[in-house]
């Protein structure tokens, strides 16, 4: 381990009763949330109760993960800028879009999961391959979130990195299975008054150790500083296509739906989204500016760099902070992100048609979605690759059928189910082979020609079809 942030004895002791008070609260709001649950609609959307503050503050909470603060803040600090193209830019933007254009229309019709959606417009094969496509990123998300939690703890403490992940996924599932998501909501709250306050705190201390706002950004190399590349097409085709995996590849995914399904009204759902937007592109400064610090600082590669600038930066007390604030910005994407897959598994593909599900499915659903995810992490996997495969799988696969769903006069069974394969089979072809670019052509963005071509597909399959509505299933 690097001596700069090797825990002293006390420092460990500090941040264990810190780790166990935190942990504590965190259940006893699970806890109270789960007496507000009577039945399987209280679980998964809150009674479709939530007020503006609490629908706000779930949103960025869950958006604001690990992806965010640690792998964006270490791709920043090896590439510049341009290492925000995917995350705070394109995923605050997604926010941003969905409230525009979804949030509107898909509070109106009153569901549960977003597959369901696919079922009422173009018949049940649509929803059930719907729900496959869109249940797979969840697992490298959580993964994710799990070895980056993971490799905090065994910074302090002396144990076993798989047995840490085990208590990892051990906690998250469990506070989840408790409230569903009126624990989510209330557990998430909680949670980002003290990232807020520990981000705060972090990025100004860590610009003091620099000299500043301006003295970083004189210091860094001119290729830092860049943020969209212009130097030729393909540089530019890349960035646009990194974009657009962050802002269009997270519309179609149930954890942004279920919070817009969880408001109590129209109105609520749109503004959350904005407000949610907004403030993720504000609060995402912080892990841009620590990556840049990071630069400065030349920090090496074998830790975290936001733990790194961190270890430089601030005294014990502070360092407390920032863990606690790690932990609230982990936790707050782990229960959001077990919740939705449960939701979909359990409600669109385990629930027999006609039937409806039963609370403890959903929750036995949250276990599943634990267990798996966990398995994928003891695999082992660069948080930040899956990451973003995890956007671009929804991107290529469901964005079109979703917004053919939506805005289409006409709807097609078949030609929903081509516009999902179309999309999918591109685009997982290209990624099992290894390939970066579209058909191998440099400067195509392989997510962004694999969704065109998705769009393209649906009216094409429709046409064929002719007049009418031709649901499947």
């Amino acid at each position: 381990m690097n001596e700069s942030i090797k825990a002293t004895a006390e420092l460990t002791e500090l941040v264990g009763w810190s780790m166990g008070v935190y942990l504590f609260v965190l259940m006893a709001i699970s806890y109270y949330a789960s007496k507000r649950i009577q039945g399987s609609e209280d679980f998964i959307v809150a009674g479709r109760r939530l007020g503006l503050g609490l629908a706000t503050a779930t949103l960025l909470a869950t958006w604001f993960g690990a992806g965010t603060l640690m792998a964006a803040a270490d791709e920043i600090c090896a590439v510049g800028l341009q290492g925000a193209a995917l995350d705070p830019f394109g995923a605050g933007l997604c926010l941003l879009i969905f409230g525009a254009f979804f949030a509107g229309p898909l509070w109106r019709e009153k569901l549960l999961t977003l597959p369901e959606v696919f079922g009422r417009r173009f018949g049940r094969t649509a929803r059930k391959l719907g729900a496959i496509l869109m249940i797979p990123p969840y697992l490298g998300w959580i993964a994710a979130q799990f070895m980056a939690l993971a490799g905090i703890i065994t910074l302090f403490f002396d144990l076993p990195f798989g047995w840490t992940l085990a208590v990892v996924a051990l906690v998250g599932t469990g506070y989840t299975m408790l409230g569903g998501m009126w624990a989510v909501s209330l557990t998430d709250a909680f949670q980002l008054g003290l990232v807020i306050l520990g981000l705060i705190v972090l990025t100004f201390e860590a610009l003091a150790e620099v000299g500043g706002l301006p003295s970083m950004w004189t210091s860094l190399p001119v290729e830092h500083r860049v943020f969209i590349p212009l130097e030729s097409m393909g540089a530019l085709m890349g960035f646009i296509g990194v974009v657009a995996a962050g802002a269009l590849g997270n519309i179609p995914s149930q954890d942004v739906s279920q919070r817009v399904f969880s408001s109590r009204s129209e109105t609520v759902a749109k503004r959350a989204c904005w407000l949610a937007g907004g403030a993720y592109l504000l609060l995402g400064l912080s892990p841009v500016i620590l990556g840049l610090v990071g630069r400065v600082m030349e920090v090496g590669q074998e830790q975290a760099t936001v733990v790194q600038v961190a270890s430089v930066s601030l005294n014990p007390a502070l360092a407390v902070l920032l863990i606690v604030t790690l932990m609230s910005v982990i936790l707050s994407t782990i229960d959001g992100a077990l919740l939705a897959p449960a939701s979909v598994l359990v409600n669109d593909l385990l629930t027999k048609e006609g039937e409806t599900s039963r609370l403890g499915e959903f929750r036995l659903g949250v276990g599943i979605m634990g267990v798996v995810s966990l398995g994928l992490a003891l695999a082992g996997e660069n948080a930040y690759a899956m990451l973003e495969a995890s956007y671009e799988l929804g991107m290529v696969s469901l964005l079109a059928p979703l917004t053919y769903a939506l805005y289409a006069k006409k709807k097609d069974g078949k030609a929903a189910l081509a516009s999902m394969l179309v999309g999918t089979f591109l685009w997982l072809g290209h990624y099992l082979t290894g390939k970066e670019y579209f058909l191998g052509f440099e400067g195509w963005p392989l997510g962004l020609c694999a969704m065109i071509l998705s769009f393209i597909a649906y009216p094409v399959v429709a046409r064929r079809q002719g007049e009418g509505d031709t649901p499947v299933g």
